[in-house]
């Protein structure tokens, strides 16, 4: 039996198993690794899409770009997330992780997994992309690599399941589980639905990389791939999200406006949040029109109204808070007299706020199938999802390691006017680089081509100056991102090298339960007009007219191609 001790952080009043603890540093450690590597990547993917610079040569480049995507939306994302299952049960609901052994073996499966992965990738031979078509085959290390990364994501999500039962039966916690720790079962639930999606289609993709089996269909491999390859961002979804409801208890001691009701909206992402990956289908012949068409509207219409419920409880929440605290001048005041240089907090809402407008509205437009045919495989698609995957993932994982580094790492933070200036150059740069993307993919400039000018071809196109300039702002907002992540990473590493050590709190052979809380006072004791959160409303009516403009600007575009003048 594995000894076990557990501490009461003096800082937050949290509890750390030390098995767990252990265990969530070295999964996040891991993670802010591949986030280094690709980041270095990425410097290479942006100085060659910025046409006046057009750094790397065509194999390279695409050697160079599947790396980045696998370290960036794979690695990256799920190394940090395990660390965020293992906290959100473990920690939360104050009980040991469940077979600390097997967590040890997950892990130890995932890097493995993660290094063979690029090291196949690096070797030449593989530069088949994130997606990885069949019939354009790599070398059989790239599919195992990824198969055992995701046997051990998936026995972590185990590990995760085996937790909660501990503090169950242990009775570590009274009534429902916490809300961060429901929205980290609702990430789970779906990793679980993504891994096992990877795990049909890669199997025999990699018995076809080492002549087992002559053929995998290339409708059936794209149909099964995407309940992976999207489905990995609904992990995200549910994560992030569970984040910033933790940042706005940590920041504000804000509870939720109505636990029913975000507890709901979470239900609806394990129903209905996958469905999104059918707007990657939408040009293939093998999927019934009947099918494209109730997925990306009636079905995809659940999980969309889910996240505007999040968009909508999380700043209400905060808003109600700080109205309590006596910040009720107008609509904002709650705003304004935010902590804005607490880079926990900033880095939250500046997230919140770029991935509802930037990542939320495109991604609706592009799962609208008639709409999707004007942007499909254009430049756009990564200037979505680096709005859900970067500014929203990505940068709420930022902030919250700001919150772990003197609570999880017992370490002081070096240079926190860096750290204050941080998620301001990171998420407001991502911002810019999203929607000139974006914009640039309107003006039809293609997804993975390295040349823009199609230099040597046979029949070149001739593209109109603005996607040359929109294509230029890409590379020069791409590199003060790149600069903002480099921040990330030194004040992360730094600190946890040099920064001051804190103390930890006395070790106890024992938990000590979650007390019972306090009844919270009615959230209509503040707010005017009948609102609880005005500002939140008013925030949101804007999103609504935002929505509908952009919807209907995409439908005048999609017009200009009919042709029935």
């Amino acid at each position: 039996m594995t000894s076990t001790s557990y501490r009461t952080c003096p800082r937050s009043g949290l509890q750390f198993e030390s098995q767990a603890e252990n265990l969530m540093k070295i999964n996040a450690v891991t993670a802010v690794v591949a986030l280094l590597v690709g980041g270095i990547l990425a410097i290479g993917v942006v100085l060659t899409r910025w046409p006046a610079v057009h750094w790397l040569a065509a194999d390279t480049f695409y050697m160079v770009l599947t790396a980045h995507g696998i370290d960036m939306l794979i690695f990256w994302i799920i190394f940090f997330e395990i660390a965020v299952l293992y906290f959100a049960s473990s920690t939360l609901l104050r009980c040991r992780l469940a077979t600390p052994r097997v967590a040890w073996l997950a892990f130890v499966l995932m890097l493995i997994g993660a290094v063979m992965n690029n090291v196949a990738v690096f070797q030449g031979g593989s530069s088949v992309m994130m997606t990885s078509y069949v019939p354009m085959m790599a070398s059989p290390y790239f599919y195992a690599g990824l198969i055992l990364f995701a046997v051990g994501a998936l026995v972590a999500c185990f590990v995760f399941f085996g937790t909660l039962v501990v503090a169950k039966r242990d009775k570590t916690y009274q009534g429902s589980v916490p809300l961060v720790t429901f929205g980290a079962i609702v990430a789970a639930i779906i990793a679980v639905f993504t891994i096992a999606s990877g795990a049909i289609i890669l199997i025999p993709t990699f018995f076809l990389s080492v002549g087992i089996i002559d053929q995998v269909d290339p409708l059936i491999y794209r149909t099964i791939w995407w309940a992976f390859g999207h489905s990995s961002q609904q992990i995200n979804v549910a994560a992030h999200i569970s984040i910033w409801y933790a940042v706005a208890a940590i920041a504000f001691g804000a509870k939720p406006m109505s636990e029913r009701v975000s507890r709901g909206a979470f239900l609806l992402y394990i129903l209905f949040l996958q469905l999104a990956s059918a707007h990657h289908l939408l040009a293939d012949p093998g999927v019934s029109t009947a099918w494209k068409v109730v997925n990306t509207s009636y079905f995809m219409y659940f999980a969309v109204l889910a996240s505007m419920i999040h968009g909508l409880t999380i700043p209400g929440a905060i808003e109600v808070a700080q109205r309590a605290k006596g910040y009720n001048k107008g609509l904002f005041e709650w705003l304004r007299k935010a902590p804005w240089g607490n880079p926990v907090f900033s880095g939250m809402f500046i997230s919140l706020i770029g991935f509802g407008f930037l990542g939320g509205i495109s991604g609706v437009m592009m799962g609208t199938e008639q709409l999707n045919m004007i942007i499909h495989n254009t430049v756009y698609v990564p200037g979505h999802f680096h709005a859900t995957v970067v500014v929203g993932t990505t940068l709420t994982f930022m902030a919250l390691t700001y919150f772990l580094i003197p609570v999880l790492f017992k370490r002081e933070m070096i240079n926190p006017g860096l750290a204050r200036l941080q998620p301001y150059l990171f998420g407001l740069s991502m911002y810019f680089f999203c929607l000139v993307m974006m914009g640039a993919g309107t003006l039809g400039v293609p997804r993975r081509h390295w040349d823009l000018s199609f230099a040597g071809a046979a029949m070149a196109y001739e593209w109109p100056g603005a996607a040359y300039l929109m294509m230029g702002l890409v590379g020069i907002a791409g590199v003060a991102a790149i600069t903002g992540g480099a921040l990330y990473i030194y004040i992360t590493v730094g600190s946890l090298l040099w920064g001051k050590k804190l103390g930890g709190g006395l070790p106890s052979p024992r938990f000590t339960p979650i007390p019972p809380s306090a009844p919270s006072a009615a959230a209509q004791t503040y707010g005017s007009a009948g609102f609880a959160a005005p500002g939140t409303f008013t925030l949101a009516m804007v999103f609504l007219v935002s929505f509908i403009l952009y919807y209907f600007i995409n439908w005048k575009y999609l017009s200009q191609v009919w042709g029935l003048s």
